[in-house]
């Protein structure tokens, strides 16, 4: 489970947030990834999960994103400025394996779009170069949809139902959570907004009543209404924290009994927002009182460069820790690399 939220239209930055809410910790690291990396769609921590016609590359540009689990990318934005986000979807059902187009794994799928595309459309256009492969990471199936947004602030969201891709291809999807399909997802919210009009309720009055639950519906509605309500803001400052506030309201407490059932929902391990027009990642661990970002452009991502990596789990890391990563081997590099 888990909320992105896009903000657009505000005249300053484009700036984009997500929660990550899940069961148990997915050991998120910060990397920072150069260009000229060779990547194999077919590998997932060492082992082969795409045996036949596995896709592979080299990255084109450089990105900044978190890993999870070690073996896969789930949140993260390029030197370009195109950010992509991975949310859990149940109901995700990829088409049957066709061995005459090029596999890549959920794992490294947002990390091939990072590698190669620009801009949304740019991504949208890399769909059908490949397909796609479910996999397992520490027990979990990768059944997941991706949020794309770029430094223009175009925004699309690409799901799998039934075996067939959906694409939502606008700048005004600036909201998402889970189940159910982003097209019901909108339905519900005309149908919250509809019936509060019916009630005499103008859409930002502070006395409409909003959903208050933690399950994706009620997230997805409440996420809409302070995305409306967001003010103007004078610097970049004052945005990232009007888009942290929209994250933190949708955020799941530690805790919570909640995770069980088929729609189960779980705390929120971390909270990012990318600011796409400076390209700075900002990341807030639930367990950690303390915001830290990242800037993009501090790191050399010429091909060659080093691979750099934090582990934000530390107490003592505040603001600005763009001076504190080190080298690290590559997380995805092929075996035998």
């Amino acid at each position: 489970m888990c909320t992105r939220v896009l903000w657009n239209d505000n005249d300053l930055a484009v700036l984009s947030g997500r929660t990550m809410d899940w069961p148990e910790s997915t050991d998120p690291v910060l990397t920072v990834l150069p260009q000229g990396l060779e990547r194999h769609g077919g590998e997932l921590g060492g082992e082969t999960v795409v045996a036949d016609n596995p896709l592979t590359w080299t990255s084109r540009l450089g990105s900044l994103v978190t890993t999870v689990y070690g073996a896969g990318t789930v949140d993260g934005l390029n030197e370009r400025g195109l950010a992509a986000h991975m949310l859990y979807l149940d109901i995700t059902e990829l088409a049957p394996r066709d061995p005459a187009r090029p596999g890549l794994h959920m794992g490294l799928w947002i990390q091939y779009l990072l590698d190669n595309a620009a801009t949304v459309e740019e991504a949208l256009a890399l769909l059908d170069t490949f397909q796609l492969v479910m996999i397992e990471m520490n027990g979990f199936a990768a059944t997941v949809h991706v949020a794309l947004e770029d430094a223009r602030g175009d925004s699309a969201i690409i799901e799998h139902i039934a075996g067939e891709q959906v694409v939502h291809h606008d700048r005004s999807y600036t909201v998402m959570t889970n189940a159910p399909a982003y097209d019901e997802q909108r339905r519900l919210l005309r149908e919250q907004v509809r019936k509060a009009r019916e009630l005499g309720y103008d859409q930002a009055a502070s006395d409409v009543p909003l959903p208050g639950n933690v399950n994706p519906v009620d997230r997805f509605q409440r996420a809409a209404y302070f995305r409306v309500l967001l003010p103007k803001p004078e610097n970049e400052r004052q945005a990232v924290a009007s888009v942290l506030a929209i994250t933190r309201n949708a955020s799941v407490p530690f805790g919570a009994p909640y995770a069980s059932g088929r729609f189960a929902v779980y705390n929120t391990e971390y909270r990012t927002v990318c600011d796409l027009t400076h390209r700075r990642y900002f990341f807030e661990l639930s367990t950690s009182p303390n915001l830290l970002w990242t800037e993009l452009d501090a790191f050399d991502l010429s091909p060659g460069a080093p691979v750099m990596t934090l582990d934000p789990d530390d107490i003592h890391l505040s603001g600005n820790v763009s001076d504190t990563y080190t080298r690290a081997p590559d997380p995805f590099a092929p075996a035998g690399r």
